[in-house]
C-alpha cells in the first residue's frame, strides 16, 4: 500500500483528535498514541503503519468497545453496529469487532430473539413481537424460527385478559365503546377472528 497523507488534525477534547488521511478515512486517536506514532498534521504515513493505525490500535479498541457494551446489555447485531458507528468508528473496524463477537457468540441475534419472545410472549401478541423484533433489526427468517420454536402462549387467554383489565362488559359497552377496544386489540396484533370469537365467548357469559 501506498503512503498516505494526514490532511488534518482536529483536538476532539478527553486527550483525544480526529485523524483524517487524504483517502477519507477518520480516526480518533489519544495525545500519547499520536505521539508515539510521531503523526502530525501533513506528514505522509506507510502503509504498514496505516494498517497499523486501523487494525492493531482501532481496530483492537473497537473489540473491546463491543464487549462492555455487551457486557452492560445484550443487543443485536444492529444495534451494536448502531451504537459502535455513535462512538465514531470506521466501518471496516466496526466490521472486526463484529465478526470477533459472533465468532465467540457474544452476540447471537437467535438467542436474543428467543429471549425476547420468553419474556415477553404473556403480553403481546406473535404479530407484534414479529414487528418488535424486525424493527430491532434482526432478520426474518431468525425470527420466523425464534417464533416457531419459542411462542406458545394463548392468545385468545390473552385477548381475554385484556378485555377484562379494560372492564369489557356486552350490557355497558355501546356499538362506539366496543369498535374502541377491537381497534385496540388489533392494534396490539391479534388476529380479528381470535378478538371478535373471545368478545362473543365473553358477551353470551354475561347473559
Amino acid at each position: 500500500m501506498q503512503e498516505l497523507q494526514i490532511v488534518s488534525v482536529i483536538p476532539c477534547g478527553r486527550g483525544k483528535s480526529s485523524i483524517r488521511f487524504e483517502n477519507g478515512m477518520e480516526v480518533f486517536l489519544y495525545r500519547g498514541e499520536m505521539k508515539r506514532l510521531c503523526l502530525r498534521e501533513g506528514d505522509f504515513v506507510s502503509g504498514e503503519l496505516y494498517e497499523k493505525i486501523l487494525h492493531e490500535i482501532i481496530g483492537t479498541r473497537a473489540k473491546k468497545r463491543a464487549l462492555f457494551l455487551l457486557e452492560r446489555m445484550e443487543r443485536t447485531e444492529r444495534q451494536l453496529r448502531e451504537k459502535l458507528r455513535q462512538n465514531g468508528y470506521p466501518e471496516v473496524c466496526i466490521e472486526e469487532a463484529l465478526t470477533y463477537v459472533k465468532e465467540y457468540h457474544y452476540v447471537d441475534d437467535y438467542r436474543y430473539a428467543g429471549a425476547y419472545i420468553r419474556c415477553h410472549q404473556g403480553k403481546k401478541s406473535r404479530q407484534r413481537l414479529r414487528a418488535d423484533l424486525l424493527a430491532k433489526g434482526i432478520g426474518r427468517d431468525t425470527v420466523e424460527r425464534a417464533i416457531e420454536e419459542e411462542f406458545c402462549s394463548d392468545e385468545r387467554e390473552q385477548i381475554r385478559s385484556l378485555l377484562e383489565k379494560r372492564d369489557y362488559v356486552k350490557k355497558s359497552a355501546d356499538p362506539r365503546e366496543r369498535q374502541k377496544i377491537y381497534r385496540f386489540l388489533l392494534g396490539r396484533g391479534f388476529q380479528s377472528s381470535d378478538i371478535l370469537h373471545t368478545m362473543r365467548i365473553l358477551d353470551e357469559s354475561e347473559e
